[in-house]
């Protein structure tokens, strides 16, 4: 039988540090829309790079509401979990630009050069083990 436990916000946020692929959802012309991105954790923000004429780009050019979802499956280990966040999504301010364009190397192209920053409002995470031996004979 699976065990679920509920993780705390320090438990979730270090869970973010251990992989660098999650999920943007959003509304966008009255549908839920839900890209893959790149990111890095900095504080308790995120960090991640979009084309400038892409999806993302045109969302950010004011700040939008958005939910991020980080997950990971291990079914060796028999575990898993999920991190999942609700937000403001916006592009880094000038003057920052640089450093973070630096900081995030997305895996898709490398014109994906606007950084946008996610604002991290409220964030909740579960992990789930399950018993190795459930089934077994």
């Amino acid at each position: 039988m699976p065990m679920i436990r509920v993780l705390d916000e320090q438990q979730s946020y270090e869970l973010l540090t251990t992989t660098t692929i999650g999920r943007v959802g959003f509304v966008h012309e009255g549908r839920v829309q839900i890209l893959p991105v790149n990111f890095v954790v900095s504080g308790h923000d995120l960090l991640l790079r979009t084309a400038p004429d892409g999806l993302l780009g045109e969302l950010t050019r004011e700040p939008a509401d958005v939910s991020f979802e980080v997950d990971y499956h291990d079914p060796l280990g028999s575990t898993a979990w999920s991190v999942l966040m609700h937000g403001s999504l916006s592009r880094v301010p000038e003057e920052k630009v640089p450093g973070a364009r630096a900081r995030v190397n997305p895996w898709a192209d490398s014109e994906r050069d606007l950084p946008l920053t996610f604002r991290v409002e409220k964030i909740t995470g579960r992990s789930v083990r399950r018993d190795q031996t459930h089934g077994k004979t």
